[in-house]
């Protein structure tokens, strides 16, 4: 049940019983990461490549115009590899990067977000152009 609901998009998952000490940890954790991925508030951008538009303002991404529902999840790691394109993430950064250190699940779920992701974005999912996959490495955007 837990994969299931990182699958889908949740954050995290707190079983009970649960220590207090473990809930403002894991709060905190999020906050970190939250604000390690909001940056400077002040400043929002439109991220364009090749017909893929992602407005940090508003939360949107448009493919050729066309708005694209992402879940949480989803968006936070298509906006993390579209700011950093042609650079090659491993999926254990992804998960420190999006879920955050204390984030102690399988690696697959990256792998599972991101075949989401394609099937949302790309024209022909079997051969993305976005989202490439750097076969025993990760993954790398291409702008």
């Amino acid at each position: 049940m837990k994969i299931r609901g990182l699958d889908i998009g949740a954050d995290d998952y707190l079983t009970k019983p649960f220590s207090p000490a473990e809930f403002v940890a894991r709060i905190k954790s999020h906050l970190k990461r939250y604000e390690r991925l909001k940056g400077d508030n002040s400043v929002y951008e439109t991220i364009l490549h090749k017909g893929l538009e992602i407005n940090t303002a508003s939360r949107q991404v448009f493919v050729n115009g066309k708005e694209v529902q992402l879940t949480t999840k989803e968006y936070e790691i298509l906006l993390f590899l579209a700011s950093h394109p042609n650079i090659v993430f491993t999926k254990e950064r992804m998960l420190s990067a999006i879920w955050g250190d204390e984030y102690f699940g399988d690696t697959a779920t990256i792998a599972v977000h991101i075949q989401k992701i394609r099937k949302k974005i790309e024209s022909d999912p079997s051969a993305p152009v976005y989202i490439e996959t750097i076969w025993g490495t990760g993954y790398r955007f291409n702008p």
